[in-house]
């Protein structure tokens, strides 16, 4: 069996409000994946399958070299805060990201939940099936967990390497996609 890329859906990028998102020509946006609005998408990005990253009510903006793996929700809250994801982030399939910040290299597992005007600091790491409350802050060099989320404890050094390594891949991965849907 052969493979054509143009039995793929495509994503859809679409404006809202007369808002087109601004994504950077080495971006990787994956077949299925939804953009809306007020959204700016950083160099070698990727976002992956089923994702939606909705700038319908405040603006969203997501750095350089950034994943942001399947089936994750990005939004914002109107009027209050949008949504700012710093360089060199990996995001976990499934997670629900709701106007807060995750600051560069920082990692957020897989179906973590990050509420409004939380932060995530550099080299921090909210585990996954977190959920971090609003208004709270996870400091650099700590992992926390559980429901409400709370430290858990101080990250081992190969842990805060993992995230720099861990976008790398992913800045990888992305190429070859991209590659592939060029057919």
């Amino acid at each position: 069996m052969s493979f054509d890329p143009k039995n793929l859906p495509a994503p859809v990028i679409m404006p809202w409000h007369g808002k087109w998102p601004k994504i950077h020509p080495t971006a990787f946006i994956a077949p299925g994946a939804v953009v809306i609005g007020d959204v700016e998408i950083g160099p070698e990005a990727g976002i992956w399958f089923g994702v939606v990253i909705r700038g319908d009510v405040h603006e969203i903006k997501i750095g350089a070299r950034t994943n942001v793996q399947d089936a994750t929700v990005v939004h914002a809250t109107q009027f209050r805060a949008g949504t700012y994801i710093g360089d060199d982030v990996t995001i976990g399939h499934g997670a629900v990201l709701h106007a807060c910040v995750l600051k560069d290299r920082c990692f957020v597992g897989m179906g973590a939940t990050i509420l409004d005007e939380a932060t995530v600091e550099t080299d921090a790491m909210v585990a996954a099936g977190a959920l971090l409350a609003p208004n709270k802050v996870v400091p650099t060099g700590e992992l926390w967990a559980g429901n409400p989320a709370k430290k858990l404890r101080d990250m081992r050094p190969a842990e805060i390497e993992n995230i720099a390594g861990s976008a790398t891949r992913y800045v990888g991965f992305a190429k070859e996609y991209l590659d592939l849907l060029k057919g």
